[in-house]
């Protein structure tokens, strides 16, 4: 039940949420994030802190990542199970939509 109400609110997800849970694959903290997300985008997603404490509290809430370690003021978060569940099937909607597109659209690359 509980992940049928995370899907419903998580899938589609948003570039943002996406790159953010992907980057928690590993514990890193907020800054981590946002350089992460810059590098895997090639500096086409610039996240600003606002943008990812706001996430971030939202999916600490829904129990998508938790505190992993608070060092040197900076607390480090990593995704959990209910987390990589989430974004398992992100990646197989998004998998199908590239699929298609190659398939239909693919020559208009």
């Amino acid at each position: 039940m509980k992940r049928d109400k995370l899907r419903k609110a998580y899938v589609p997800m948003t570039e943002t949420a996406f790159y953010i849970l992907l980057s928690l694959l590993e514990p890193r903290h907020g800054y981590g994030i946002m350089k992460h997300v810059e590098e895997l985008t090639k500096g086409r997603i610039q996240l600003g802190s606002g943008t990812v404490y706001g996430t971030l509290t939202k999916m600490q809430r829904d129990e998508l990542i938790h505190v992993y370690s608070t060092k040197e003021r900076k607390k480090m978060y990593q995704i959990t199970v209910d987390g990589q569940h989430i974004l398992k099937i992100e990646m197989h909607r998004l998998s199908e939509l590239h699929s298609n597109a190659m398939k239909y659209g693919g020559d208009l690359l």
